[in-house]
C-alpha cells in the first residue's frame, strides 16, 4: 500500500550526495511510494554532455566551452513518464541508455562545472518543478537549485562500495572497464564536484544525512518514511509497496 498522497503535502524533496550512492534509484522509489514526480538533474547534465560529444565539441579529453554553449542553448531536453518511470528525451529520442555510458561519465563533472551550463539546467529544473510535489536528485539541489526545499536529504556511502556498485552497473551494460578505473573516476568526480567554484557539492545545514553503505533499498525507503512522518506530523504507518 502506498501512503495516502493527501497526507503528504505538495513539497519539493531535494536529494544530494556523492556519485554512485544510489540517489536516482532512491528518488525513483520515493516518487513511486508517495506519488511524486521524479526529476533527475544529473540526467540533464549528462544530456548536455552527450550533445557535446555528438557535436564534436567534447573530444580527446577537452571541452570547447565556447562551442558547447551554442550547441546547448536550443536543446529540447525534457522528461517523459513511461511505465511508471521518468526518462530523459532529446526531442523525440529517448537517450537514457546513452547518457549512462562510460564516455559521458568521464566528461559530465567538468561539463557540469561550467557556470553557463549550470544556469541553463537550473532554469529548466525550476520550470519542471513549478507545481511542487517533486523529488529531485543531484549535487546542489538543496543548496543552490532549491535552497528552500521543504525536505533535504544528503546521501553518502563508503567510496569502495560506491565504486563496486557503479562497476557492476557498467559491466551489466557491456562496458569494458575495471574496478580500479571506476574507483579512480569516482574519486576524481568527488573532488571536482566538491571543489568547483560554482555550486560545489556540500551538505545543506538542514539536510538529513543517509549513509547507505550497508542499507538495502527497502531500508532506505523505510528511513525516509520515518523522516517524512516526523517532519510533517503524519501519524499513519502504512505498509510499503517496495
Amino acid at each position: 500500500m502506498t501512503l495516502n498522497t493527501m497526507n503528504v503535502p505538495d513539497i519539493i524533496i531535494a536529494v544530494d550526495g556523492y556519485s554512485s550512492t544510489g540517489k536516482s534509484t532512491f528518488a525513483k522509489l520515493v516518487a513511486a511510494e508517495f506519488a511524486f514526480l521524479y526529476l533527475d538533474s544529473g540526467a540533464m547534465y549528462r544530456g548536455v554532455t552527450l550533445a557535446g560529444l555528438e557535436a564534436g565539441v567534447i573530444a580527446n579529453g577537452k571541452i570547447d566551452e565556447a562551442a558547447l554553449l551554442p550547441v546547448m542553448a536550443p536543446l529540447d531536453l525534457h522528461f517523459q513518464q513511461e511505465d511508471g518511470t521518468t526518462k530523459l528525451y532529446l526531442g523525440d529520442r529517448c537517450i537514457e541508455k546513452e547518457i549512462r555510458g562510460w564516455e559521458v561519465s568521464q566528461y559530465v563533472s567538468p561539463v557540469s562545472a561550467i557556470p553557463q551550463v549550470r544556469n541553463w539546467v537550473d532554469d529548466k529544473l525550476h520550470a519542471f518543478a513549478a507545481g511542487g510535489r517533486v523529488i529531485m536528485d543531484g549535487r546542489d539541489i538543496g543548496t543552490t537549485v532549491f535552497p528552500n526545499a521543504e525536505l533535504k536529504i544528503f546521501m553518502t556511502a563508503d567510496p569502495l562500495v560506491r565504486a563496486q556498485r557503479r562497476h557492476e552497473e557498467l559491466l551489466a551494460k557491456g562496458e569494458n572497464t575495471t574496478l580500479e578505473e571506476v574507483l579512480a573516476n569516482l574519486q576524481d568526480r568527488d573532488y571536482r564536484d566538491s571543489h568547483r567554484p560554482t555550486s560545489p557539492l556540500r551538505q545543506a545545514a538542514d539536510a538529513y544525512v543517509m549513509d547507505n553503505t550497508h542499507m538495502t533499498l527497502h531500508e532506505e525507503v523505510v528511513w525516509v518514511l520515518g523522516v517524512i512522518q516526523g517532519k510533517f506530523n503524519i501519524l499513519e504507518a502504512p505498509a510499503l509497496s517496495c
